[in-house]
């Protein structure tokens, strides 16, 4: 068996709790967050299909080469940079999954910045 810290036990238990309550559908699918201790991670998920339209994260060229300074920067860079690949694949309006964590810091910066590249939810 896995050693898993009580925190992340708490966090996939908050994650069961949401995921309960939100779907992703077709017409308005969810943006779901992950984040590490070094990167953040975002994609567009439509649940009806199981599929994943567009995603991003700080690993992404456009992020990894700009000159952008500390984690909350590069999070609404993210958030940005999903929302233009949502546009370009049709999307507009998400619900907004927050992945269990505190909608504070950098999921906060992820959503303004995806509000910011034209997403609405």
């Amino acid at each position: 068996m896995a050693k898993t810290s009580i925190k992340t036990l708490a966090r996939q238990k908050r994650v069961q709790r949401i995921r309960k309550n939100i779907e992703g559908t077709t017409e308005r699918p969810r943006l779901r967050v992950f984040k590490s201790s070094r990167h953040i991670y975002a994609q567009i998920i439509d649940d009806t299909k199981g599929t994943t339209i567009c995603s991003a994260s700080t690993l992404a060229t456009e992020i990894n080469g700009a000159d952008l300074k500390g984690k909350i920067a590069q999070a609404n860079k993210v958030g940005q940079l999903v929302a233009v690949q949502a546009k370009a694949k049709g999307v507009e309006t998400v619900v907004f999954d927050r992945g269990g964590y505190i909608y504070h810091g950098r999921v906060k910066a992820l959503s303004e910045g995806a509000r910011e590249g034209g997403l609405v939810f």
